[in-house]
């Protein structure tokens, strides 16, 4: 089965992570890059960005552990229910 709940899972974290990526790499040190360059920069900035970054990078680990949650939650769901999709959660 290609569209499995595990296929869609994974479908979105690999979204946030791409979301992040683009939102660290475009949206944060191209601007911070291109500043570097003019001659007017100050020292305080790099801290700024570094905040910036890791602001994301939280972001983006809070993210996926809630799209963990919210799929391993809709396959007990679906378990429960008598569906064939396979369970997400560890068995035992």
């Amino acid at each position: 089965m290609c569209f499995s709940l595990s296929w869609l899972m994974a479908l979105c974290i690999w979204a946030v992570l791409a979301i992040a990526t683009y939102a660290i790499l475009i949206k944060i040190l191209l601007p911070y890059l291109l500043r570097k360059l003019a001659p007017t920069g100050e020292v305080s900035e790099g801290i700024n960005i570094v905040g910036q970054v890791l602001k994301v990078v939280f972001w983006a680990i809070l993210i996926i552990i809630v799209i963990y949650i919210v799929f391993a939650l809709l396959s007990c769901l679906w378990s429960f229910a008598g569906g064939s999709l396979p369970s997400l959660l560890p068995h035992r």
